[in-house]
């Protein structure tokens, strides 16, 4: 990478709230649509257990571009692309707000995914190479701060803004927020790129995101039957053959997108794999729970909002404890016992009815938090400690696809679930069904599944899993 102007002070000095600027656009918009989606739905004159789409879209794009965010930084500089991040996110939310109905919502959230995409990771490559190495982990801390301030307000923000101004407020406001994200910048992003960028795997590229793309619209036409049947296991079959065909792919290529040798190591390869089934409970959550509240319990999305805070508390309260448990207990006997902690804790939102007060709610979402929070910790640690200079840039990438791949998928099987176990159709014409048997039952489901993960952490050896500092800072980076 050729740095310019990396040596002035003011770089050094700004360059860490425009990072952190833009991480809190992201989570700040991840967060506060779930919150959003009922009241979206009667405006759209859409089936409120339909509108997955939306937060799908979003998830997919992410996963689908980030692997190509380090060889657009390293061919075009890393201004150019964060401000070209910037502007296709707030173009993307523009696109939202203006949407008539749910299918030019997709659209705009697609768009919006491709800028959100880049944020994160151009971010933090920029911090990596602007600051020493000694100075990494306090710089990204800062950053995260207000990666965890977004989450903490946006379901209230979101809740607030559908029931008294309108839903096309919770993009709008992205807008400002990005101006000032170009002009801080222009101002302070320095232009680093590499002076030979390396060959970029297009033919990985392809076949991965062509086997993302097939099998996550398999699953969506199994579940809302928007396609035939027929159609949509032809695309599973054709998206399952694109993976296999990339794995191929990529034991011939001389530098793939991901390395195969990645899963020679022992603990990556088991927290990958658990990572996948962890956050299928654990990310579909974060997108009922909100729903289950308004369309289950008669909440207003103002209460609704205010109800969530506690999960973010809970989750900013384990941030100082888990690195001392995870050290004392170790990885696997935290990871097993959490995970299965984790699948309970989902599954006991079944007990929740309509005459549960707002205190026992707001406990139970508070150590819903704290456990979610934990195990996040604890898979992002465990899957990047065995990872050395050589490899820890690629596990880092694949990590963050997997992400935003399981928790796409947590959406899509929490929404299959919940269809299923309605039955009759909810509309804007039939509103009085009764949802919380429904809601229940899906809880039990995503409970099980989430639960299920700790069978493959148990395969971790009583002492592996012991993290580097590269290994750590990269973990610490990682916005959950």
């Amino acid at each position: 990478m050729r740095p310019m102007a990396t040596t002035d002070p003011s770089f050094r000095r700004y360059l860490p709230w425009v990072v952190a600027l833009a991480f809190f656009m992201q989570t700040l918009d991840t967060t506060i649509l779930n919150t959003a989606l009922p009241g979206m739905a009667r405006d759209l004159g859409e089936n409120p257990l339909r509108m997955q789409s939306a937060v799908i879209a979003y998830m997919l794009t992410v996963a689908l571009v980030i692997p190509a965010s380090g060889w657009l930084a390293d061919r075009f500089g890393t201004r150019t692309v964060f401000l070209w991040a910037i502007a296709l996110f707030s173009l993307g939310s523009l696109g939202c707000a203006a949407s008539p109905t749910l299918r030019m919502l997709v659209i705009a959230r697609v768009v919006q995914g491709v800028g959100g995409a880049l944020l994160a990771p151009i971010g933090r490559l920029v911090v990596l190479r602007v600051f020493p190495r000694e100075q990494f982990l306090p710089v990204m801390s800062f950053i995260a701060i207000p990666g965890l301030v977004g989450p903490l307000i946006g379901p209230t923000l979101g809740g607030f803004l559908v029931q008294f101004v309108s839903w096309h407020w919770i993009f709008l406001i992205n807008l400002p927020v990005g101006v000032a994200g170009v002009w801080a910048s222009l101002r302070f992003m320095p232009q680093l790129r590499s002076e030979t960028p390396s060959a970029f795997d297009w033919g990985g590229f392809v076949l991965f995101s062509l086997g993302l793309m097939l099998s996550s619209l398999a699953l969506q036409g199994l579940g809302e039957h928007l396609v035939s049947t027929a159609l949509s296991v032809i695309c599973l079959v054709a998206g399952l053959c694109a993976m296999a065909a990339y794995w191929l792919h990529a034991t011939r290529h001389p530098r793939p997108l991901f390395d195969p040798a990645l899963f020679k190591i022992p603990t990556f390869r088991i927290g990958i794999i658990g990572n996948v089934f962890a956050r299928l409970g654990s990310g579909a959550t974060p997108f009922l729970t909100p729903m289950f509240l308004q369309l289950g319990l008669g909440f207003s999305p103002s209460e609704a909002g205010l109800s969530m805070v506690p999960t973010v508390i809970g989750a900013m309260l384990t941030k100082t404890l888990a690195t001392k448990l995870i050290q004392r207990q170790g990885y696997r006997r935290v990871l097993v016992g959490n995970t299965l902690i984790l699948g309970l804790m989902i599954a006991s939102f079944a007990l929740i009815e309509r005459g549960t007060t707002h205190l026992w709610l707001a406990v139970q979402l508070g150590l819903f938090g704290m456990i979610n929070s934990l195990q996040f910790t604890a898979m992002n640690t465990v899957t990047l400690g065995g990872l050395d200079t050589t490899t820890a840039s690629g596990g880092n990438s694949l990590l963050s696809v997997v992400q935003q791949l399981s928790m796409s998928l947590g959406v899509a099987s929490s929404s299959l679930f919940l269809l299923l176990f309605s039955g009759a159709p909810v509309n804007r014409a039939n509103p009085g069904v009764d949802l919380v048997p429904a809601f229940h039952a899906t809880y039990i489901a995503v409970g099980a599944m989430a639960a299920l993960a700790s069978f493959i952490f148990f395969q971790l050896r009583p002492q592996e899993g012991e993290s580097g500092p590269q290994a750590r800072a990269a973990g610490d980076s990682i916005q959950d």
